[in-house]
C-alpha cells in the first residue's frame, strides 16, 4: 500500500509518498515562512496563492524521488480542514482531480489526526494513548481510542499554546515565527526573574489559558525603563513566560494522565504532538510526567511536528485499512473536530 499526501491546511505547502511499511518513500516541503514574516503572521490570501504556484511541482518532487506513478499509488490523501479554508481547498481540490483522472481513491484527513496518527508512524503507538495536540491554532488534551475515534478532555479556552508564543515573540520583537524565537532567547534567560502565575494552576480539568500569561508579560515589559530595555531583558521574559507556560501544559497532563490510568488501564503511553511539540522545555517535562505515571512517552522527531505531508499520507493509509474512502463531493471544512461530541469551546478551541 503507497500513499501520496497532500498538506496545504496553513503556511507549509508539502506532498510525500509512505509506504504501509513506515517508509517515507520520498518528501517535498515549501515553507511560507519569509513570505508571512513581514506580517508577523501567517495571512492567508498570501498563504493560498503560495500553495496554488506551488503544489504541482513539489507533488512531481516526492513522487520522482520516490520513483513511482500515479498507477502505483492505493489512493491520495490530502488534508481536508480544519485550517485556512483557501489552503485547504487548493490541497483538496488537486488531490480530487489525482483521484479523478487517475481513478484511485481520495482520502480526506483530518489536519489534527495527522498530527495524533505520526506517532504510530515513527514508535508505533497502541491504541489507547493519551494525546497533547498543541500548535499555533490548537491546544487539545484527547484520548485516541483508534483511527477516527478520539474523546477530547480539554481544549484551549482563548489563545492556543503556538498562538501566545507567536504573540509574545511580538512583543519582545524577537519576530516570526516565535516558538523557536522565544526557545532560543530563553537558553540565555533567567526564568525565575519574573513570577509570571501558572495559568490554571490548581484548578481541576484539562483546559487551558494562555491570555493571562500573554498579557502578564506584557505588563512586565511596559514597566521597563524606557530606553533601557536590553538583550538580557528579552531573554529573562523569553525564559520566565516559557517556564510559566511550559509548567501549566505539564500540569493539565497531569491531571489528564491520572484520569487516563484510571479509565484506560490498558494504555500505555502519552503523546504530544503539533508544532509546539518541538520544544524541547516541553518535552523534558512531559517526559518525566508520564515516566511518573509509568507511562510511555512518544514525541515525533523535530520535523514530523510541524506541519507535514508525511502524517497526512500515513493517515490517508490509516484510514484506508479502515475503509474509510471519500467521495469526491467531500466539502473541505475551516472546522473539523476530532470530536464532534464534545462541547464547543471559546476562542480558539473552536477551531477544532
Amino acid at each position: 500500500m503507497i500513499v501520496l499526501g497532500i498538506e496545504t491546511s496553513c503556511d507549509e505547502t508539502a506532498a510525500a509518498v509512505v509506504s504501509a511499511e513506515r517508509r517515507i518513500l520520498g518528501e517535498a516541503v515549501l515553507s511560507q515562512v519569509a513570505e508571512h514574516r513581514p506580517f508577523g503572521g501567517v495571512v492567508p490570501e498570501v498563504a493560498a496563492r503560495a500553495h496554488l504556484a506551488h503544489l504541482d511541482a513539489l507533488i512531481q518532487k516526492a513522487m520522482r524521488d520516490a520513483d513511482v506513478d500515479f498507477g502505483d499509488l492505493s489512493a491520495i490523501a490530502a488534508t481536508g480542514g480544519p485550517g485556512l479554508i483557501g489552503g485547504v481547498m487548493v490541497g483538496v481540490m488537486t488531490a480530487k482531480a489525482i483521484s479523478a483522472v487517475h481513478r484511485i481513491p481520495f482520502v480526506a484527513v483530518n489536519h489534527l489526526e495527522g498530527h495524533a496518527l505520526t506517532a504510530r508512524l515513527t514508535d508505533q503507538a497502541d491504541f489507547p494513548f493519551l494525546l497533547l495536540l498543541v500548535s499555533g491554532g490548537h491546544c487539545q488534551l484527547l484520548v485516541a481510542e483508534d483511527v477516527n475515534v478520539y474523546r477530547r478532555w480539554g481544549t484551549t479556552l482563548d489563545d492556543a499554546a503556538g498562538e501566545a508564543f507567536d504573540k509574545v515573540a511580538k512583543m519582545l520583537g524577537l519576530g516570526y515565527p516565535g516558538g523557536p524565537a522565544i526557545e532560543q532567547a530563553a537558553m540565555s534567560g533567567n526564568a525565575k526573574r519574573f513570577a509570571f502565575a501558572r495559568p490554571m494552576s490548581g484548578k481541576p480539568g484539562y483546559d487551558f489559558s494562555f491570555s493571562g500569561l500573554k498579557t502578564a508579560v506584557r505588563l512586565a515589559a511596559e514597566k521597563m525603563p524606557a530606553g533601557a530595555f536590553l538583550a538580557q531583558d528579552v531573554a529573562d521574559l523569553a525564559a520566565s513566560f516559557q517556564a510559566a507556560a511550559v509548567d501549566s501544559i505539564a500540569k493539565r497532563v497531569k491531571n489528564a494522565v491520572s484520569r487516563f490510568k484510571d479509565e484506560y488501564p490498558n494504555g500505555k503511553s502519552v503523546v504530544v504532538s503539533g508544532g509546539v511539540a518541538a520544544n524541547t522545555a516541553l518535552r523534558a517535562q512531559l517526559k518525566a510526567t508520564a515516566q511518573q505515571a509509568g507511562l510511555d512517552f512518544i514525541a515525533p522527531p523535530l520535523r514530523l511536528c510541524t506541519d507535514n505531508a508525511v502524517m497526512i499520507a500515513w493517515a490517508g493509509i490509516e484510514r484506508l485499512r479502515k475503509g474509510l474512502v471519500d467521495s469526491l463531493d467531500f466539502k473541505p471544512r475551516p472546522r473539523w473536530p476530532l470530536d464532534p461530541s464534545a462541547t464547543p469551546s471559546i476562542g480558539a478551541g473552536v477551531k477544532a
